[in-house]
C-alpha cells in the first residue's frame, strides 16, 4: 500500500481538497498537512516517516520540510506540483489540476 501526503500552506483547501479526492483510490493510503504555524493539521516528522511520496503545492513547502525535516526526508520522494494558493476547498478548477498533475506520478484511475 503506497501512502501518499499532500503538503499546503494551512491545510484548509489545496492539500484538504487533494486528501479528500483521493482517499478512495485503491492502493493507497492518503493524508494533508499544512507547514504554517496555523495549519488544520500541522505536518510532523510522523507524517514524513510514514509518507511514500510527498506532494507538495508550491516550492516554498518543499523548502519548509526540507529544512525542518531533513533528517526524515532521506529516500523519500517529494515532488512539486505548482499549485498556487488561488483556489477553495473543492473547487472545480483545483479538483481538474490535481488530477492532471497527480496522475503523471501514479495512477488515479
Amino acid at each position: 500500500m503506497n501512502k501518499l501526503l499532500f503538503i499546503c500552506s494551512r491545510n484548509q483547501w489545496r492539500s484538504l481538497t487533494a486528501e479528500k479526492i483521493f482517499e478512495h483510490l485503491e492502493g493507497y493510503q492518503v493524508r494533508s498537512a499544512g507547514t504554517e504555524e496555523n495549519a488544520r493539521i500541522k505536518v510532523t516528522a510522523g507524517h514524513i516517516g510514514w509518507a511514500d511520496i510527498i506532494f507538495v503545492m508550491e516550492k516554498k513547502h518543499k523548502r519548509k520540510i526540507q529544512s525542518k525535516f531533513n533528517e526524515e526526508l532521506i529516500g523519500k520522494t517529494i515532488i512539486c506540483l505548482n499549485i498556487p494558493d488561488d483556489y477553495g476547498f473543492m473547487d472545480e478548477e483545483l479538483i481538474g489540476l490535481l488530477e492532471s498533475s497527480v496522475s503523471e506520478y501514479i495512477e488515479i484511475t
